[in-house]
């Protein structure tokens, strides 16, 4: 799902890139509101193993590939706003370091991941819980769906980025389904993960979920 440089024209660049920075900036506001030792510790640890998470690469026809994207993950510990931020860590050290995600895309892949990802997987996890109580169960399927809905909505949002844009050769007919179908069935796996690791860690370290407690909400 990193786009690289030269699969973005100009015009949504400048698009994607504004999106990030404005909300890029209003989530760092929110929150230092509320940041504290320990929760720097723990999204830097989060960024960490997502980020080994999003090494894993699969090609994919059309120029593109597949892979863990753990947005869901961090928004539903973290909170959205420090689960944008740790996505968005990876991101930045991926694209400037690994070389995966160009530059020019840098606002796109952080649109599609850090926010849309993280924002999705978290509202559809605490939607549920609040609809149908706390149990573990409701708590299992709302990350699993949040999981899973994350990275289709995120992988079309993808599609839709490089579909639309002249400098890349195959149009929308083309990309958006490529995108949605893989990631719809990466989904399953991607939920599955999120779903296991926030129970594990509702079971075992309450403390790590912030998102739980109010933190950063």
């Amino acid at each position: 799902m990193h786009i690289p440089d030269g699969f973005l024209d100009i015009l949504t660049v400048v698009i994607t890139y504004t999106i990030f920075v404005v909300y890029g900036v209003y989530a760092l506001k929110k929150a230092r509101t509320e940041l504290g030792a320990e929760h720097t510790v723990l999204t830097s640890v989060l960024s960490a193993g997502i980020f080994a998470a999003q090494m894993l690469n699969w090609p994919l026809p059309g120029g593109t590939s597949l892979h863990f994207v753990g947005g869901a993950v961090a928004g539903i510990i973290l909170g959205p706003w420090l689960g944008f931020l740790s996505l968005f860590l990876v991101l930045l050290i991926q694209c400037l370091i690994f070389h995966d995600g160009g530059i020019t895309a840098l606002g796109a892949n952080a649109l599609n991941m850090a926010i849309i990802s993280v924002l999705v997987g978290f509202f559809v996890y605490r939607m549920l819980v609040k609809a149908f109580g706390t149990g573990n169960s409701v708590k299992f399927t709302g990350a699993f769906l949040g999981g899973w809905l994350g990275i289709v909505l995120a992988g079309a949002a993808c599609g839709l980025e490089i579909g639309f844009s002249p400098a890349f050769p195959y149009g929308v007919a083309i990309t958006v389904p490529v995108m949605v179908a893989w990631h719809a069935l990466l989904g399953i796996v991607e939920g599955m993960i999120t779903a296991f690791t926030i129970l594990y860690l509702i079971n075992k370290a309450p403390k790590y979920m912030l998102s739980e407690k109010g933190v950063i909400v």
